[in-house]
């Protein structure tokens, strides 16, 4: 299972290094709606009202995926940011609405334990966790592919050191009866290790030329919990539905839903961020 799991890891690392810097934008955009849409087959099997339209979801998804992601290319969308065109607005209210599901009904979400049990409920919840982060891979990637990776190597950065640390140190439990692996002790080595990575970006990058330091590291504080919060409602949802996995898509890491639980709560911040810096 190890040697399954380090070769998968090796070959999306290397697909993913081949998209971001070889791959021009249309290529870069069809492989973010195809993996919108294989997340969105895997989402409408973990609520329970959606599984027999699962690949009609998907579909669909991949349609509006495709909608989301147009724009960041082809329009240009610099100059429709700085103009404030109507777009900018439409996409501004798309990714505030992630946000705030994530900042503030995913606590609320946890303590209640909601279960999703509308059709219409389960496909407009997917669409929210998705299409925000489709557009904002779209968004990050076509203006600066080292934007992209600075972003998402604060989620590798805070898993690999919950990992560790946890396994260390840790004693207490986050959330038992979601996901018993994870500890308070792992999430305060995650929330370590970003603060030194932030620290190393703004020291040595160009980042302290838009933001000071402290509010980049509230920044990326931030980004950490709500990574942990993505992670943690993948993980109720599974539960629920009664699964380990959200498929078997990727040998030994499960689905894409588990490798990118967390660039779905943290992708609208750095989007909703990104076209403020553009606009401004």
């Amino acid at each position: 299972m190890l040697k399954q799991r380090i070769i998968t890891a090796i070959v999306m690392l290397v697909v993913l290094t081949l998209l971001l810097f070889s791959a021009n934008e249309a290529i870069w955009m069809l492989a973010v709606v195809v993996m919108t849409a294989l997340a969105a087959w895997e989402w409408a099997g973990l609520v329970p009202t959606l599984p027999r339209d699962r690949r009609q979801y998907a579909a669909i998804t991949a349609v509006l995926a495709a909608l989301c992601c147009w724009p960041a290319w082809d329009v240009g969308l610099l100059q429709v940011a700085k103009s404030g065109g109507g777009f900018t607005a439409l996409w501004s209210i798309m990714l505030i609405g992630a946000v705030a599901f994530w900042c503030l009904i995913s606590p609320l979400w946890f303590r209640v334990r909601w279960v999703v049990t509308a059709r219409s409920e389960g496909a407009l919840l997917g669409w929210l966790l998705l299409l925000p982060s489709a557009f904002s891979l779209g968004l990050l990637r076509t203006n600066d592919p080292w934007i992209l990776i600075a972003m998402m190597a604060v989620i590798w950065i805070a898993d690999i050191a919950a990992y560790f640390s946890g396994r260390a140190f840790g004693k207490h439990k986050l959330a038992p009866s979601i996901s018993p692996g994870k500890t308070l002790e792992g999430a305060i080595g995650a929330v370590i290790a970003v603060t030194l990575y932030g620290i190393g970006l703004w020291q040595f990058n160009t980042t302290q030329q838009t933001m000071s330091l402290p509010v980049l590291l509230l920044g990326l504080l931030l980004i950490t919990l709500l990574s942990i919060a993505g992670d943690l409602f993948e993980s109720l949802m599974k539960r629920q539905r009664g699964v380990k996995d959200s498929s078997q898509l990727l040998p030994g890491h499960g689905g894409i839903l588990d490798r990118i639980d967390s660039l779905t709560a943290t992708l609208p911040v750095y989007g909703l961020w990104y076209l403020y810096q553009l606009s401004t």
